[in-house]
């Protein structure tokens, strides 16, 4: 499996259509993508505007699909305005260990 995080900033006063913008793009991102496993977004508690998008991925090529995927354009250029600049960073990763809850 292979993690993708993602860390940024929201523009204050965009909190609302920052998180209707990705409340969509997960959502397209289950029903477009196979190889999406999990899609999650947390909000530091210490900073409102500070976001982690963290998605699992089967494999590369369901990451390289991610990427080609058509709402995924679409989605960069809706939340651009929302996301301040130069603070998003990305990181892709080998899931060593996943326990889903639902194997609990």
């Amino acid at each position: 499996m292979i993690s993708l995080t993602v860390s940024l900033q929201v523009v204050p006063g965009h909190l609302d259509r920052f998180v209707e913008a990705i409340r969509t793009q997960a959502e397209r991102s289950f029903t477009d993508e196979p190889g999406c496993l999990y899609f999650d977004v947390s909000q530091d508690t210490a900073d409102d505007h500070h976001f982690t998008l963290y998605e699992l991925y089967a494999d590369e090529a369901a990451v390289e699909a991610h990427r080609q995927a058509p709402h995924f354009k679409v989605w960069r250029e809706a939340v651009a305005e929302h996301v301040v600049p130069g603070s998003q960073a990305n990181t892709l990763a080998h899931r060593l260990i996943h326990h889903a809850e639902e194997t609990r």
